[in-house]
């Protein structure tokens, strides 16, 4: 790679990094396991910056590449992931806590979203953690539009079915 070229990535890594390692936080919600999918996805970047660079949406390129990483980290065997601690720590780049029912409440949304299926999990994340629309969800997973919105309401109908009695007990604890 030339020069100009890795001043570029490296300027792009740098503006992107907080925006990466919270897409990864909620596709696997684990902090360390998150920057192992952006060390992945970024070293397959720099590998890969020419064609990221001149795709018509580079961001789109590279949510794709770190959704692809987390796939194919979810086919791997449990011996593959070692937990050497319980509790997770606050990953740089997510919004600050909330108060402690909200806190609760989001940690019960994290461990439903944990058992979310993989790609309705990543489908439910771009669409409604990310903020993208069904047709930017379906550029990134190079799926149909169809196939996003079948998969967005079979992970919210798995989500509703994971949080129903949960979520009320919550709810009546305020």
């Amino acid at each position: 790679m030339q020069a100009a070229d890795e001043e570029e990535y490296v300027a792009y890594v740098t503006a992107n990094l907080p925006r990466l390692r919270r897409i990864a936080h909620y596709l696997c919600k684990d902090a360390h396991r998150a920057d192992d999918l952006v060390q992945m996805t970024l070293t397959r970047l720099y590998i890969h910056w020419i064609r990221a660079r001149r795709a018509s949406s580079p961001d789109r390129y590279v949510e794709r590449m770190l959704v692809r990483c987390f796939f194919n980290d979810q086919q791997l065997g449990w011996w593959s992931r070692v937990r050497l601690t319980g509790a997770p720590r606050e990953t740089p780049g997510l919004p600050p806590a909330p108060p402690e029912a909200a806190t609760e409440m989001r940690m019960v949304v994290h461990e439903a979203l944990s058992r979310v299926p993989p790609k309705q999990r990543a489908v439910l994340v771009l669409r409604f953690l990310c903020d993208l629309s069904v047709a930017e969800v379906a550029d990134v997973l190079h799926c149909s539009t169809g196939n996003v919105k079948s998969q967005t309401s079979r992970g919210l109908a798995a989500l509703r079915e994971l949080l129903g009695e949960q979520t009320l007990v919550l709810l009546r604890r305020e």
